[in-house]
């Protein structure tokens, strides 16, 4: 190999038959090099990339250089979840699609879907859904009416992904559970209260659970991501139903899970479950159900019914939220729309960004 100096000044070790070797290491003697210059370049060994020093961090020299990534885009869409009935069900879940590490759990979801492959400076639609608003005043004034359902989320990449919101409970006295991502439970009292049914094109969620005709009435809980409402019997607690994990974040978080359901009885309420799902009422006190948890997409608590004839109020449904991993060569730009909030990490590990979207709807860009 020749090692000839030039009139740029640049050296010249060109060869015919060789390569050039560059300097190797682990990711911890990477970090222990005392002030690394801009430009520096080496091969990580327990990664096998090359990476090169950009005057702030180490990244992949096909990130770092010329060479740009494909726009290859993962998704979380969780819709909003619904609200639980007076003395009714819980909320079901919002729908919940993606295409990061979540495959066909318990017969519920399909499996993993595909990721979006993109374009720079193309206008692609978000919206984030809000969860559903319990819709009856809690007193001695009685039910009536029905649990307000969860908004719908999407992101229209290269397909549409839509999520639909869940499906609010049903209230005292003869209530059928709202349909939606996944249903929300039977109202508390009446024969054989019906929870609610899922999506199933494609599936994105489970039924609400039905409630139980014996005394005390206990009600249905929402659906979950993972599992069906509990369908109740006098004895037991009115779970809802289980909620899914997700990494996409880096992050283990878990979403869309179902509200517990309520009971017309002095016993304690239902439980909430992992995931955001709100807790059923106690039984004692003011009988309201607590609220999901905000952008897990999780249904409400349903309200329950105290000794002194208090007819509890349903928790809200969480609001959904709209999550995207991709190459960090690139960057989101909220083009138009009303109310976006978002907030967006670099994954030191794999070099992506995360952006979440956790309101808001319109349009954005990849440059």
């Amino acid at each position: 190999m020749a090692l000839t100096g030039v009139s740029t000044s640049v050296v010249d070790m060109s060869g015919d038959t060789t390569g050039l070797v560059i300097a190797k290491g682990t990711t911890a003697e990477r970090d222990a090099i005392s002030s690394p210059q801009a430009g520096m370049i080496r091969n990580n060994t327990e990664t096998d990339k090359v990476e090169v020093y950009n005057g702030t961090t180490w990244r992949n020299l096909v990130e770092a250089g010329n060479a740009t990534p494909p726009l290859t885009v993962d998704y979380l869409v969780v819709a909003g979840g619904g609200a639980g009935g007076v003395i009714g069900g819980g909320g079901g879940a919002g729908g919940f699609r993606t295409s990061f590490g979540t495959g066909n759990i318990n017969g519920g979801l399909t499996a993993v879907e595909t990721s979006q492959n993109l374009t720079i400076n193309t206008p692609y639609t978000l919206i984030v859904g809000a969860g559903g608003i319990a819709t009856n005043t809690p007193g001695n004034s009685g039910p009536g009416g029905t649990s307000g359902s969860g908004g719908n989320s999407s992101f229209a990449g290269s397909t549409t992904v839509l999520c639909t919101g869940g499906g609010g409970g049903g209230n005292f006295n003869y209530g059928v559970g709202g349909s939606g991502g996944s249903g929300g439970g039977g109202s508390s009292r009446g024969n054989s209260i019906a929870g609610g049914s899922r999506v199933t094109t494609p599936v994105q969620g489970f039924n609400g659970g039905n409630n139980d005709t014996s005394t005390p009435y206990p009600a249905g809980g929402g659906g979950g991501a993972a599992r069906a409402g509990g369908a109740n019997t006098s004895a037991g607690s009115t779970s809802g139903g289980t909620a899914l994990a997700s990494s996409i974040t880096g992050t283990p978080i878990l979403y869309a899970g179902g509200g517990g359901g309520g009971y017309q009885s002095y016993y304690s309420g239902g439980i909430n479950v992992s995931g955001g799902g709100g807790g059923a009422s106690d039984g004692v006190a003011s009988d309201n159900a607590t609220n999901a948890i905000a952008n897990t997409g999780s249904g409400g608590g349903g309200g329950g019914f105290s000794t002194n004839l208090y007819y509890g109020k349903g928790g809200n449904g969480g609001s959904g939220v709209v999550i995207l991993r991709y190459p960090s060569a690139y960057a989101i730009t909220f083009q138009t729309g009303v109310g976006f909030i978002s907030s967006t990490a670099t994954l030191s590990a794999t070099s992506e960004k995360v952006t979440t979207i956790t309101a808001g709807s319109g349009t954005i860009t990849f440059a």
